[in-house]
């Protein structure tokens, strides 16, 4: 018996596979519990739409991210935070005060959890921030850190 998967089964297959499973399985618990629903004509080519549609919405959001990646290239962060003497900060420069600054200035809302900063930022001056927009997807930013007196 041929069926569609609905969710990931151990020793079957992943979620959206069509496998071949014996009757009595695919009957008596795969089918009972909605873990599948038989592999007719009408199911797969709904499923092979769904396939469609979301290779489509991935393509997408690269092409977004791709984009976004352009737009952002180049820009400058500007930052100021509360330091001492000597141009060193109290603390270091996180990422929320990093994505906080590139809404306020340029109005680009970004998860802080997509930052990346090539080593901590501890200190006045130019450092350099990974904007990671999707997987393969990224861009370098500078952010510019004065400090508030």
């Amino acid at each position: 018996m041929k069926v569609i998967l609905l969710q990931d089964i151990k020793g079957s297959g992943k979620k959206g596979q069509i496998v071949e499973v014996s009757d009595g399985y695919g009957r008596n618990y795969l089918l009972p519990r909605k873990l599948a629903k038989e592999a007719t004509a009408e199911a797969v080519n709904a499923l092979e739409k769904s396939r469609g549609a979301d290779r489509h919405r991935e393509e997408v959001r690269k092409q977004q991210a791709e984009e976004r990646s352009r737009e952002l290239k180049g820009k400058v962060i500007q930052l100021e935070v509360k330091g001492g003497e000597n141009g060193k900060l109290y603390g270091s420069v996180t990422n929320d005060q990093i994505a906080t600054a590139l809404k306020e200035q340029h109005g680009i809302d970004i998860d802080k959890r997509k930052l990346e900063q090539e080593e901590p930022i501890k200190k006045e001056g130019q450092a350099f921030v990974t904007l990671k927009l999707y997987p393969g997807i990224s861009t370098r930013m500078i952010v510019n850190v004065r400090i508030k007196r």
